[in-house]
């Protein structure tokens, strides 16, 4: 029979197939996508995208040419744009603003053949250290309130060019998402004065069940309430509520687990399409102590149909401790 699981932090209820579960050789997987033609992310193409923001490159390295090994650029077409007013008004009962925010690429590697699971730890880092310098450097736009942070693997999961690369958006709003964790979590936190996240952590390293890797000072784990096949959670060990706080050290640990965990995942599932993203607390002066920053991996092994678009609930037919013990499993390359 199935079970019906309620998550802890947000109180949606997902339902997980245990008397039919399907492993890991159950899922289809799509070819990876080819583009013609030239592609904007490699070296000699830099003219072909909007002019950098960022780059790692070596000293006398020319501004928007070759020999950066990791580039920010503006997205070309952007959902948001950073100039202009917020003109916020109403129109009868509905709430209307200008489109104002940024949208930024972060190019990965100069290198079109490489996923980021093929980086070293160090070229990862190197990715974590520019999410989190464009992080802090956006947080002098007033304007702004949420800095969303994410990666498309995949046609399926949304990328539209198979250069590695992810994404960051900042906008005006707190998402409908993020909130419902704020709240959920808030929740908690004045109840048992603790925080869900750490006391989560603590029972599944206490369980074990659903543990997929521990280093240091991250653990990636299969959450209990899994909204899909072979999602995967990394959580910082210490308590913490932004992202953007993150000390080199622990972004050096973060990096090494989540090449580790892209790496299962590859292995395991035959190089699934999948979206990550980083839950971290809103733009505000404030401490969040009732929230703590994570990373989210969901491939995309199934599709959202009717049942999910009407209820707001997911069917899971992987459960997480079926996922964490098949990636526990997997040979992972050094």
């Amino acid at each position: 029979m199935s079970e019906l699981r309620r998550d802890p932090i947000t109180g949606r209820w997902n339902i997980t197939v245990t008397d039919a579960a399907l492993g890991p050789d159950a899922y289809e997987v799509e070819a990876p996508a080819e583009r013609g033609g030239k592609c904007p992310f490699c070296y000699g193409s830099e003219g072909l995208t909007p002019v950098e923001i960022f780059a790692l490159r070596p000293p006398g390295s020319a501004s928007n040419g070759p020999g950066w090994t990791l580039r920010v650029i503006p997205n070309k077409f952007p959902a948001l744009r950073i100039e202009g007013d917020m003109a916020r008004r109403g129109i009868g009962l509905y709430d209307q603003c200008s489109g104002i925010g940024a949208h930024e690429v972060i190019v990965e590697t100069p290198d079109h053949a490489r996923q980021l699971a093929d980086l070293s730890t160090e070229e990862v880092t190197q990715v974590l250290s520019a999410y989190r310098l464009r992080s802090l450097d956006l947080r002098g736009d007033t304007r702004l309130r949420y800095t969303l942070i994410f990666k498309n693997h995949g046609l399926s999961a949304g990328a539209t060019l198979e250069h590695t690369h992810s994404q960051l958006i900042a906008l005006p709003i707190v998402p409908k998402r993020v909130r419902e964790e704020l709240k959920g979590a808030g929740a908690y936190y004045d109840f048992r004065e603790r925080c869900v996240f750490c006391d989560m952590l603590n029972q599944e390293l206490q369980d074990e069940e659903r543990v997929v890797a521990e280093n240091r000072s991250f653990v990636a784990l299969c959450p209990f309430v899994s909204s899909a096949p072979f999602e995967l959670w990394i959580l910082p060990k210490g308590h913490q509520g932004d992202f953007a706080k993150s000390t080199d050290e622990e972004l050096g640990d973060c990096a090494r687990m989540l090449r580790d965990v892209l790496g299962r995942l590859r292995g395991t599932l035959r190089n699934p399409p999948y979206n990550f993203i980083v839950h971290t607390a809103p733009i505000e002066p404030r401490e969040r102590e009732e929230y703590h920053w994570h990373l989210e991996v969901m491939p995309k092994l199934t599709r959202t149909a009717g049942f999910e678009w009407g209820t707001g609930f997911y069917i899971n037919s992987t459960p997480p401790e079926l996922a964490a013990k098949a990636l526990r499993e997997a040979q992972v390359a050094a």
